[in-house]
Formats: C-alpha cells, structure tokens, sequence
C-alpha cells in the first residue's frame, strides 16, 4: 500500500514555485513571470511509484513575520496546520536571499526540503552551487532542478519520497539581521560566481525602462498586440455572426416545427440564442489572439518592467507601483484586475486599485469600442484601417490609464488619505517564452474562462432583453418606454436614451451593449441579420449617431459602472457592500460629468 503525505510548497515569489506545483500535480494553476502572483494556497495530488502526495501551494513570501496578506497566509498555515514536510522552492540565482525563508521555516518546521530551482538560469549567469556542501551546513535534504526540464520533474518526484524521514530539532529563532549574515556566511561556502557573461538583460532593461524610450516602448507594443488583434480578429468575427444569425433562424423554425408556444420560439432562438451567439462572435476572434500575445509578454518577463515605468506617476498620485500590473491584468479582465489587487500590501492602496480597475478597458468591452472606432474614425485598405483602429484603442487605453491616475489621485486626497507605501519590486529575468505551452494555458485558462462566464451573463440578459423588446404597454415595448424615460439624461451626455439604457442592461456583461443598441433603433423583437460594419454604421447614422455621439460613448465605455461579474470581485475583495456600491458610483459620476462637460464644449466649437 502506498504511503501517504502532505507537502506544503514555500518560497519567495517568482522563483517557479507554481510551475513546479503544476508539474507535481497536473494541475493548471496559472504561472506568470512576474512576482506576488499566487495569493491564496492551492491543492493537488501527485502519485509517485511508492506514495501519494498531496501538494499545498503556498502563496509567495520572502519572510514570515505577518506584514502582508501573503505572509499572513504562509505562516497561519505553517503554525496550525498539519503537514509532513516543507519544501523551500529557491531562486539559484539569488540564493542568499532565499536562505532567510529557509531559516525561517526551519524555526517553525521539523522537516524541511530545500529544492534549488533555475540551474539553469544560474550556470547561463556563471553561478556554480555545491548543493552537497549546501546539504551538509543545513543538515537537509537538497535538490537541484530547472522545472521546465521533464528530467527535473521526474527528480523532484523522487526527491519526494524522502519527506518526513530526516527530521530534526527546530533551531533557534533569531532576528532578521542575523540570519542574513548566516545565509551570506552559507552562500560564501557554496556559491561560486564566474563574471556575469550575459548582458542581455541589461541591455534590455536599457531599452524597456529608461527614461528615454520605457513609454514609447510601451505604447509601441501596445499599438502592435492591438493592432494584430484587430487585424486578424475582423474576418473570423464576421463569419461567426453570419453562422450565429443563420443557425438562430433555423433554430426557430424547428422549434415552431415542434408546435412548441410563439413567445418560447422567440424567447429561446431571438432572445437567449441570438444574443448569446453575438456575444461568442464579438468576443472569441479577438480573445483568441489578445490574450496569447499577451500571456507572451508576460512569460518574457515584460509586465514587471511596465510596472517599473508606472511607479513615479503612481506615486505621485499617492498609489503603490504594484497598481500598473493589476491596471494590466484589468485590459484582460477587470474582475481578476480586481481580484489581482491582493498583491498590494497596503490596505488602503489596495482599495484604491479595486476602486478604480474598472476604468481600464476589458476584453469584453473592446468590442463595441473597436466597431465605434472602426465606423467613425477610419477607412481605407484592412490593414491601414486595422492600424488606424489599434493606434485609437491605444490612445483610449492611455486615456483610461491617466483617468485611472486622477482618480486614485482624488482618493488619496479625500476618502482614501494616506502616505504611499514603499515599493520593492522583483525584476526577474528575460526569458524565452515557451510558445506552445503559453498558447495553451492561455487559451484554456483565460480565453475559455473569460467567454464561459460571459455566455453565462448574456444568456439570461439576453432573455431579459427579449421580454423587454416584446411585452407592450399602450403600443410601446417596456425597452422602448425606458428609452423614452433616459432620453433626457442621454442628450445632456451627448447620448440618446437607447445608448444609456443599453449600458444599464449591459450590467450583466459589457459585450452586449451594442445588440441591445441595434434592437432598439430597429424596433424589432429581436436582433436583426446585421453581420456587418457597413450595415451597423448605417442603423447608427439613421438614427442621429454623428462623431459628437461617438466621442462620448467612447468615454462612457470607458467610464461607466462595472459588469456583474466586476461588481461581486470588489464585494469579494474588500468585503463591504458600500465599497462594491462606490465602485460603482465612482466611474459613473467621472463618466456623466465628463461625457457632459465633452457635449458642451462641442456644441461650442
């Protein structure tokens, strides 16, 4: 019978931890070049030839002492928690640092494993590891491994099977300065480090974060992730709603073939299904290709980079440097843009980011920003058009990021004040992206995550909107009496009430904004066959939509209350229904007041 145990995963951040857990266990647990990305534990099973071992996944600490929520997890789980053993997960190319952890745990751990990842890494950099002499001054077992290596990984399984059977006395605890000294003392002994024969990152680091070229940089990769998801994403969206409309209408007829009532034909094929598909087809193309080269960037190690350009204006707002790769994950995603926001130690800088995430543009809202820009702002050949449109979105996603940076500002001054927290952040190293597997996890992990809930939003929109084309009061649909009612509100925004109300019952996903738009200017019970950019552009002319009108609704995507899903992570994050009501709030104020004060100006000029 096989022997069973529990193995707790710790380490600093980013040193490949969850790739090794991921390795361990099969689990799909997202990996990212870029540090503090785990936050909470993870738990899988990883059966070898004579155990079964269950895996706990710490989140990434460098100490124990309880200053962050990461530390605060770590230790709670290490003090009261049963285990057999820890494995301390180290950065070979920076193995003082690691050792503070080590010692730490072996204060608190009985039985402890020190597995020495990136040797790799280490020998590319001239770094030479004794790990038998490591072993003997620690009096631990010791392992060295590069986990992207399946030789590695099937050594790191073995080396699981000597968990629990050298266990020893804890030593003494001692204070933070003297632990450093024994982990120099230690890596004195057993490091070895050749001059630094690759440059490469510093080289690199010379182009992404100086003064000079870090932003035009950004912006450039920003213009060329876009614009490769626009030009590439157009074609493939227009054939998936050609095929959306063409099954929606046989759907009906078969349904109306199977004598089943009028209303739920409608209901199920022009409500639930159509809108549903619109969604798919909207979303899909560009997800498909978006969150790849995104992933790609992140694997290469670019993200922290970015978040090194954005420290000094963050600062200068009064918000932690750690905002700019939550500001980053929001362009994906706000609600795990939101949920990311663990990374910041701060309380209150971190309520700050969750407050203000929702003014950077999601996938789901691109969409309908891209149509708008597409219709009003370009023309010409796909691929100047496609250009036109990325360099565009690229100026709204600066806009959204410098409407991100006032705002925090505001709160630091008001409701939110405070001194801004020191920032430490971990600039690992430029690695080559591991295309296939990145592809992989990136399509099953974010693509199909991201669409899977935005079906599950639309398709119960979709048949609230459908009740609302169809139920009549007096002549007039109930969405044509709501309509009427914001009429007012939009033209003082340079809207109409169709769009306005279109935004209120795109709550529950932002994606389906726009086909609630065309329902209502066609006055139709369901959306109509309009697989085109040329055919949107002429409903939306027809119907008052001049470049004023496509100012402000680009402003109003921007700003403007979050989706569902984005509402229920802040209400998750900070625990308190008035901060989820003020995330609300907050976008839609800045979003009327500016919308407003843009119609005003215009009407001037």
């Amino acid at each position: 019978m096989k022997e069973k145990k529990t193995i707790v995963l710790a380490g600093n951040p980013n040193v490949g931890k969850s790739t090794i857990f991921n390795q361990l266990t099969g689990r799909n647990q997202h990996t990212g070049n870029w540090t503090g990305k785990t936050v909470e534990i993870s738990e899988g099973i990883c059966e070898t030839e004579h155990g079964i071992f269950r895996i706990i996944d710490l989140p990434g600490t460098y100490s124990l002492y309880s200053r962050s929520p990461e530390e605060e997890i770590a230790r709670n789980y290490l003090m009261g928690e049963d285990f057999d053993s820890v494995m301390v997960i180290c950065d070979g190319t920076c193995l003082e640092r690691n050792l503070n952890l080590v010692f730490q745990v072996m204060e608190i751990c009985p039985s402890v494993m020190v597995c020495i990842n990136l040797m790799d890494e280490a020998e590319k950099k001239g770094i030479r590891i004794q790990l038998e002499k490591l072993e003997e001054l620690l009096d631990v077992p010791v392992i060295g491994i590069s986990a992207h290596s399946r030789s590695s990984v099937e050594k790191c399984r073995q080396f699981l099977e000597t968990a629990g059977k050298q266990k020893k006395c804890l030593i003494p605890a001692k204070d933070i300065r003297t632990r450093m000294k024994e982990a120099e003392a230690v890596c004195r002994q057993v490091v070895s480090a050749q001059p630094y024969p690759d440059q490469r990152d510093r080289k690199l680091d010379r182009i992404f974060t100086s003064r000079k070229t870090g932003f035009p940089v950004m912006f450039l990769l920003v213009v060329f992730i876009l614009w490769m998801t626009i030009f590439g994403a157009n074609g493939f969206s227009d054939f998936l709603l050609t095929v959306n409309f063409w099954a929606g209408e046989k759907l009906k007829i078969i349904l109306e073939q199977m004598d089943l009532p009028r209303w739920f034909c409608g209901l199920t094929a022009d409500g639930i299904f159509r809108v549903t598909g619109w969604v798919v087809s909207v979303m899909l193309p560009p997800m498909l290709i978006f969150f790849p080269l995104f992933s790609l960037l992140e694997d290469f190690g670019y993200l922290p980079r970015a978040a090194y350009n954005m420290d000094r204006p963050l600062e200068c707002c009064k918000a932690c440097g750690k905002q700019a790769l939550t500001m980053c994950m929001g362009l994906g995603c706000n609600a795990a843009g939101i949920t990311g926001c663990r990374i910041i130690d701060s309380p209150r800088e971190r309520i700050i980011a969750v407050l203000t995430n929702v003014f950077m543009p999601c996938n789901g809202r691109f969409p309908t920003i891209l149509m708008v820009i597409s219709i009003f702002f370009t023309s010409g050949a796909v691929w100047k058009s496609s250009l036109i449109s990325a360099v565009c979105l690229t100026a709204l996603i600066i806009f959204a990021a410098a409407l991100t940076l006032l705002v925090s500002r505001i709160l630091s001054e008001t409701l939110l004040k405070g001194v801004p927290s020191f920032f430490v952040l971990e600039l690992p190293p430029y690695r080559k992206p591991q295309i296939g597997k990145v592809i992989l996890h990136s399509v099953r992990d974010r693509v199909l995550f991201v669409l899977m809930r935005a079906v599950m939003a639309a398709a119960p929109a979709g048949a609230l909107i459908w009740i609302l084309a169809n139920v009549k009061e007096n002549g007039s649909s109930l969405l044509a009496v709501c309509t009427e009612f914001f009429e007012p509100l939009g033209q003082v925004m340079g809207l109409d009430g169709v769009i306005f109300t279109a935004f209120l019952l795109g709550f529950p996903a932002n994606e389906i904004v726009m086909p609630i738009i065309i329902m209502a200017y066609l006055a139709q019970g369901a959306i109509g066959n309009v697989t085109g950019l040329e055919e949107i552009g002429e409903i939306l002319l027809s119907n008052g939509w001049n470049l004023q009108t496509a100012v402000s609704f680009l402003i109003f995507s921007i700003a403007h209350w979050p989706c569902a899903a984005s509402a229920a992570a802040v209400r998750r994050e900070t625990g308190k229904i008035s901060w989820m009501i003020l995330s609300c709030l907050l976008p839609a104020v800045t979003g009327f007041v500016l919308c407003s004060l843009i119609n005003i100006l215009l009407e001037i000029i």
